[in-house]
């Protein structure tokens, strides 16, 4: 299809945000994500879902949902599953700004579009989702445990407080086609979420943090992560920093 731009027209049919991407990694997710990719797909027309050697019927889902499916042969980890899904983004014709969103449900649309529109309007490169950038209200869904380890990762980081992050573990991100152009991440698991924030210093992209509201269910929190999960990250975001680029 011709690439259009954000407010262009294919005959008389509006076509909006075609220069955006979504990028869903996707291992084992077939109960949901076809929800979670046709919700999305009526706002953004351009999503990519990498199944990451998924034993379920994950890839048959993506495929109903009409998303561009992309597969490894056996499971990598999130981080190689999303370098994969940037490759193929940022090499289809129109594609300027990229999105990484996860497939159990926790991400919202509206933040989304939130995060696209300052890309487009403010001299930022990428902008990280944060869930401590305002106030906590009552009812706030992120659980105890999970707000320990965040900030404990936080705390730990040189790197992501001298970029003014609070929450470096957030999986949603919005970022432009310099940063899809320069993205390299050699951790396969969770911890690329430490190697972005290694990048986001080292390459002098110019970051910014949008509130946002994730939304935890029985699903997505079964699937979440524990506090020695976040004490993996951090040690392999020790032994990454030592990898030759």
């Amino acid at each position: 299809m011709r690439p259009t731009g954000p407010g262009e027209t294919v005959g008389d049919t509006p076509v909006r945000n075609s220069d955006v991407w979504l990028v869903v990694p996707c291992f084992n997710e077939g109960t949901v994500i076809e929800d979670v990719l046709r919700e999305a797909g009526k706002t953004f027309p351009n999503i990519v879902a990498v199944d990451d050697g998924s034993t379920d019927d994950s890839s048959l889902a993506i495929h109903r949902a009409g998303a561009h499916l992309v597969r490894h042969p056996v499971n990598l980890g999130q981080g190689a599953a999303i370098q994969t899904g940037v490759e193929y983004a940022r090499s289809q014709p129109g594609a300027q700004y990229f999105v990484t969103f996860d497939a159990d449900g926790q991400h919202q649309v509206k933040d989304v579009l939130t995060m696209v529109g300052r890309l487009r309007s403010e001299p930022v490169d990428i902008v990280v989702g944060t869930r401590f950038g305002r106030p906590r209200a009552e009812g706030d869904q992120v659980p105890l445990i999970k707000r320990i380890v965040l900030k404990t990762v936080v705390l730990l980081s040189p790197r992501t407080r001298r970029l003014g992050l609070t929450d470096a573990h957030n999986g949603l991100r919005v970022f432009n086609r310099r940063v899809a152009e320069d993205l390299n991440l050699r951790m396969n698991g969770m911890s690329h979420a430490s190697e972005f924030v290694e990048l986001m210093d080292a390459r002098g992209w110019r970051v910014a943090e949008e509130p946002v509201d994730i939304l935890y269910t029985e699903y997505s929190m079964s699937k979440g992560q524990s506090l020695l999960n976040g004490i993996n990250i951090l040690s392999d975001g020790f032994v990454g920093r030592r990898l030759p680029r």
